[in-house]
C-alpha cells in the first residue's frame, strides 16, 4: 500500500537515509567547503585512495573512540565490505579533516578483540546514540549487529 505500510521508526528513517547517496555524501560537501565543524567535533572526514581507480575518494564518520590527540577511531557500520574500509585495507596513508584541520594519518584496521573493546566503551560512554545507531544499521543492513570492525586513524 506504498508509503503508508513503510516503518516510519526513526531507525528505519535512519537507515533509508543510509542508503541515500545524496544525503550520505553531503556533509563531504560541508568539510570541502570549510563547514565540517557545523558536524561537530565527532565526525571527521577521511580522503583515501580508492584501491581500484588509484583516484581519492571521501568519507565522513563519526569518532567513536579519541584515546589521545593524535588517534582517532572510526567504525564501518556497514563492515568490512564498506568502500572506505577495503580502500583503507589497501592504502592506508590517508588523510583525516577534524573540524578545519586537515593531516595526513595511517589507517590500522583493528582486530576482533580490540574493536570489540571500542565498542563497549562506546556503548558506555553514549548509550542513547550506540541505541539509534545499532537500530540504523541493523534497518540498513538486514541483521542484528554484535560487533563493528574499528580502524584507529594515527594523526602525523
Amino acid at each position: 500500500m506504498g508509503w503508508i505500510d513503510e516503518n516510519l521508526s526513526p531507525s528505519a528513517l535512519a537507515a533509508r537515509a543510509l542508503r541515500t547517496r545524496r544525503l550520505v555524501r553531503a556533509p563531504i560537501w560541508l568539510f570541502q567547503h570549510g563547514l565540517g565543524p557545523l558536524l561537530g567535533p565527532r565526525m571527521v572526514m577521511i580522503e583515501h585512495i580508492g584501491r581500484k581507480s588509484g583516484e581519492p575518494r571521501y568519507v565522513v564518520l563519526e569518532v567513536v573512540d579519541r584515546p589521545d590527540a593524535d588517534t582517532v577511531v572510526v567504525c564501518s557500520g556497514f563492515g568490512e565490505t564498506a568502500q572506505w574500509y577495503r580502500n583503507l585495507r589497501a592504502h592506508p596513508d590517508c588523510r583525516v579533516t577534524v573540524g578545519n584541520r586537515d593531516r595526513a594519518a595511517r589507517a590500522e584496521l583493528l582486530d576482533r578483540t580490540a574493536s570489540d573493546e571500542v565498542l563497549e566503551r562506546y556503548r558506555t560512554a553514549h548509550p542513547v546514540a550506540w541505541e539509534r545507531l545499532r537500530g540504523a544499521i541493523e534497518n540498513a543492513v538486514q541483521h542484528p549487529v554484535d560487533g563493528l570492525p574499528m580502524v584507529r586513524l594515527r594523526l602525523r
